[in-house]
């Protein structure tokens, strides 16, 4: 009998990650920052961005890093995009407490430095940069033969939000609508499962992809040198994660303008459909549920590993975001309206579901397409 093709098979579980970081946290001690002065904690749901007092506004702060899509990355020597990878998996949690990104650092890990590599990140940091909209206010390059064998990357984001104005998740209700941004493709959760998918199938990343790439909502980079107008696996793989600092950032300044079409309470929550895929809605409140009846399509990427590598549609939707790279949970009375301004600025936005009081669950339109914990 074949082994079975998920997540915790190709090395990463999901469970034992959450028990652990359970663990991790019950072991650490209260802050010492008392309340009202800088640097004391603010309480929030959710876990994707964490908020301290810091005078009139609130700092948020995220760390994260890219994970085994760097493995990917080094096997083609193709560094363009993992450097927006890194901003992106910090920035965007940083959006779902409401906060604008402003500044990241970053650290780079590696067994031996490789001048050209390394020019190689800072191009893509540049970019990703540009993207967020931040400045890039420091850095470690750390060398470390025998405990690094590849190149790895991470960085922590600051960000700012000015008090009673942070998304914390406490206003939602019964009866929100739930909008789905596309994401560009895998962004940079489930690459132990891609990359075991590839090691079973015997494909190699410079094969031709054998799919029709093009999908609503984004664009695939070629690698440089490369004037083919297929793609290869490699690059649809590769392509860059989304930063979403345009437009969500833009829609909230707007908000507050004279004249707005919807205010900025009438965003509730939003979710960065990262690891756990859809199952990140229930970080948001901890006894409203979510129901996804008109989903974004997958991307073709997806459709392929899922057919190839055998894997059950639920574990798909735990594992990878399927197409949807952020979700607004908004009020009923303003959600066309939030869509309509989103659409303007991200082809494929739409409004996906709804929250509900039945039960503290995900539910979805695909059969078998439930969750019930983080």
């Amino acid at each position: 009998m074949a082994e079975p093709m998920d997540y915790a098979s190709a090395g990463v579980d999901i469970d034992l990650e959450g028990s652990a970081v359970a663990s991790l946290i019950a072991s650490l001690s209260a802050s010492s920052r008392p309340a009202g002065t800088p640097g004391a904690p603010v309480h929030l749901p959710g876990g994707f961005g964490g908020l301290i007092e810091f005078g009139d506004s609130l700092l948020a702060l995220a760390t994260d890093g890219v994970g085994s899509k760097l493995q990917i990355a080094s096997a083609l020597k193709q560094w363009g995009g993992v450097g927006i990878d890194c901003m992106a998996m910090n920035v965007n949690d940083l959006l779902c407490v409401g906060a604008e990104p402003i500044a990241f650092v970053d650290y780079v890990a590696v067994p031996k430095p490789d001048p050209e590599t390394h020019a190689a990140l800072g191009a893509s940091l540049a970019e990703a940069c540009r993207q967020a909209r931040v400045t890039l206010a420091g850095g470690e390059t750390a060398s470390l033969p025998g405990i690094v064998n590849e190149l790895d990357l991470s960085g922590t984001a600051l960000g700012y939000v000015k008090k009673g104005q942070a998304i914390t998740g406490e206003h939602l209700k019964s009866g929100d609508v739930l909008i789905g941004l596309p994401s560009s493709g895998i962004h940079s959760n489930g690459y132990s499962l891609v990359r075991r998918v590839m090691e079973h199938t015997g494909h190699q990343y410079t094969d031709k992809a054998p799919f029709n790439v093009p999908s609503i909502g984004r664009t695939v980079m070629h690698f440089d040198g490369n004037d083919d107008q297929q793609f290869t696996l490699g690059e649809v793989f590769l392509n860059p994660t989304r930063i979403y600092c345009d437009p969500i950032i833009d829609m909230l300044q707007y908000a507050e303008t004279d004249g707005a079409q919807f205010q900025r309470s009438d965003v509730r929550a939003i979710c960065h459909i990262t690891g756990g895929g859809l199952s990140n809605l229930l970080r948001l409140h901890e006894s409203l549920g979510w129901h996804i009846d008109s989903p974004l399509p997958p991307h073709p990427e997806f459709d392929w590993l899922q057919s190839v590598g055998g894997i059950e549609t639920r574990e798909m939707y735990r594992t990878f975001n399927m197409g949807t790279g952020m979700i607004l949970a908004v009020s009923s009375d303003k959600a066309e309206q939030i869509t309509a301004w989103l659409e303007e600025r991200m082809l494929g936005t739409k409004i996906i579901g709804h929250v509900h009081d039945q039960g503290h669950k995900v539910t979805h339109a695909l059969e078998g397409v439930e969750f019930s914990h983080y």
